[in-house]
């Protein structure tokens, strides 16, 4: 999994939120939502435990502010496509 790649958390406390993988290790993503996991502290989850959305988000200059934003849109955006 590619670091901007925005996922759903599938399991654990934090299931069915979206987050954005900041970056990757073996066998582990590590995730930001800029709330909760701020993007220099993100939360170490195993891979198996998040699902791609198939969007991405350009982390280069990204304040926590901004990730928030983006991924509420983009959470909005699917919510809207899903009721379509």
């Amino acid at each position: 999994m590619e670091i901007g790649t925005v996922v759903i958390s599938s399991a654990g406390h934090d299931g069915g939120g979206w987050f954005v993988v900041a970056g990757a290790d073996d066998g582990y993503v590590y995730i930001a939502d800029g709330k909760e996991r701020k993007l220099i502290s993100p939360k170490k989850k195993n891979i198996r435990h998040v699902r791609a959305t198939g969007s991405s988000i350009e982390l280069s200059g990204l304040t926590d502010k901004g990730l928030r934003r983006a991924l509420r849109l983009l959470r909005e955006q699917s919510i809207a496509e899903e009721s379509e």
